[in-house]
C-alpha cells in the first residue's frame, strides 16, 4: 500500500451519491461523453452510436427497458 494513501469508507450514502452522478436526470439530445448527436434513445438508456457510451436515465424502471429489449428482438425471452 502506498504511504499517505486515502481510505474511503463505503457507506450507503456515499454509494447513492456516486450512483447519482452516473445517471442522467433526463433524456439528453447529446452524448454526455463525446457530445455527439448520433444517439439512440431507449426507455431507460441513451446509447451513443458514435463512441458507444451507454448512459442510464434516472427514475426509469429497468422492467420497462427489459420489455423494450424483448419486444424489439434484442434479447430472447428466457
Amino acid at each position: 500500500m502506498k504511504a499517505g494513501g486515502k481510505v474511503l469508507r463505503l457507506t450507503p450514502d456515499l454509494a447513492l451519491a456516486r450512483a447519482a452522478r452516473t445517471f442522467l436526470t433526463e433524456a439528453a439530445v447529446r452524448c454526455p461523453k463525446c457530445d455527439s448527436t448520433f444517439i439512440k434513445r431507449e426507455p431507460a438508456f441513451i446509447h451513443c452510436r458514435h463512441c458507444g457510451k451507454l448512459a442510464r436515465i434516472a427514475n426509469v424502471p429497468l422492467e420497462v427497458q427489459e420489455l423494450y429489449e424483448l419486444r424489439s428482438g434484442l434479447r430472447i425471452a428466457s
